[in-house]
C-alpha cells in the first residue's frame, strides 16, 4: 500500500463516480440478472464489501425484499431455498473467504459476482459478473470500490422498486465528495487536531449508514495504522459510553440519527471531544458541513470521504 497514491485514489472519486452514473443512466445492470422482488438475496463479502452489503440488505428488507448480508467467513451461511440468488462482492475478486463461500453455493442457485477486476477468481465461479467500474486503486486500499459497491447496490434497490432517485443521488454525491476534497486544506487540520487522541478515534453513524463508521475506522487502521472503532449511534449509549469516563474520548459523529440526544448528553457531561459531520450539533467542538449533506442517501455515499482524507493526511 502507498500513502501518496491512496490520496490520489480518493481524490479521483468524483470523476469516476460521475462516469459510473453515466453508465447507469444508459442501463441498470441488474435488469439483465436473475433477481426480482420475489428473490431471496444473500449478499456475501468481507471487510468493506460486508459493510456495504449490510446497509444494502437492511434497505432492501425495508421495502419488502427478502435480503440478508452474511460475512463470507461464516460457517453458518443461509440454506438455499426456492428463489435464492447469491451476490458475492469482492473488489479484488480474490478474497479467499468469499471464494470459499461461493464454492458452497456453486451449482445450487444463481451466483452474481460484483467485482472491480474483470476475469477475477470470483467471476470465474459466478453465473454472471457485474463490474464495479471503480478502476484500479493504485494505493492498494479499497476506497473507490467501496463507494461503487454502495452505488451499485443502490441501483439494485432501484431495480427492485425502491424510491432511490438514483441519478440525482449520484450527481449530488459526486458534487458533495468534490466539495470535501476541494476544501480539505480548510477543515483537515482542525479535524486531525480534534479527532486523533492518545486513546484512539471513535466513529459513530446511524444504523442506516453504519457502513460509514465501519469503513471510516478501517481507513484509519489500514492506512496510518491508528486505533479506531465504529459504532451505531443508538447502540453507542449501551456499549461505548463507558469509555467516556476513563479515556480521552475522541468522537467523529456522522449526524442524522434520532438517537443523538442521549449520546450528546453523555458526551457533554463527560467532557469528551465531539466532531459533527453533516450537521451543527450543540456541544460539538467542530462542525463539518458539505454540499447536499441534508440528503441521507448522499451522506451514505459521501461522508466516508472525510475519514479517508483524514487517513491519507496522517498516513503521509
Amino acid at each position: 500500500m502507498k500513502a501518496e497514491l491512496f490520496r490520489v485514489d480518493v481524490e479521483r472519486k468524483p470523476s469516476v463516480l460521475t462516469q459510473l452514473a453515466t453508465e447507469l443512466r444508459r442501463e441498470n445492470p441488474w435488469v439483465a440478472t436473475d433477481i426480482s422482488a420475489a428473490s431471496r438475496i444473500v449478499l456475501l463479502g468481507m471487510g468493506s464489501s460486508h459493510y456495504a452489503n449490510s446497509v444494502a440488505a437492511a434497505r432492501l428488507r425495508s421495502i419488502g425484499v427478502d435480503a440478508i448480508a452474511e460475512i463470507a467467513s461464516s460457517d453458518l451461511l443461509p440454506a438455499v431455498r426456492e428463489g435464492t440468488v447469491v451476490i458475492a462482492v469482492s473488489a479484488s475478486g480474490g478474497s479467499v473467504e468469499t471464494l470459499d463461500a461461493v464454492g458452497r453455493y456453486e451449482g445450487q442457485c444463481p451466483i452474481i459476482a460484483l467485482t472491480n477486476v474483470d476475469g477475477s477468481d470470483v467471476a470465474g465461479m459466478a453465473t454472471r459478473t457485474l463490474l464495479m467500474g471503480a478502476e484500479k486503486e493504485e494505493g492498494g486500499v479499497a476506497c473507490r470500490s467501496f463507494l461503487h459497491t454502495l452505488a451499485l447496490l443502490l441501483a439494485l434497490e432501484s431495480h427492485l422498486g425502491g424510491e432511490v432517485g438514483l441519478q440525482a443521488v449520484l450527481a449530488k454525491a459526486s458534487a458533495a465528495t468534490a466539495d470535501l476534497i476541494d476544501r480539505q486544506d480548510d477543515w483537515l487540520p482542525r479535524l486531525s487536531e480534534l479527532a486523533i487522541g492518545p486513546h484512539g478515534t471513535h466513529l459513530v453513524a446511524p444504523a442506516r449508514r453504519m457502513s460509514s463508521a465501519q469503513q471510516g475506522s478501517l481507513m484509519l487502521r489500514e492506512g496510518p495504522r491508528l486505533a479506531a472503532t465504529g459504532c451505531e449511534t443508538g447502540d453507542w449509549s449501551h456499549v461505548d459510553v463507558y469509555l467516556t469516563k476513563t479515556t480521552d474520548y475522541r468522537l467523529v459523529l456522522f449526524a442524522g440519527s434520532r438517537w443523538e440526544p442521549q449520546l450528546l448528553t453523555w458526551v457533554s457531561e463527560r467532557g469528551s471531544t465531539l466532531v459533527a459531520v453533516g450537521r451543527e450539533l450543540e456541544g460539538s467542538a467542530f462542525d463539518l458541513r458539505y454540499r447536499h449533506d441534508d440528503d441521507d442517501d448522499v451522506r451514505l455515499l459521501a461522508e466516508v470521504t472525510v475519514a479517508e482524507l483524514l487517513a491519507a493526511s496522517l498516513w503521509q
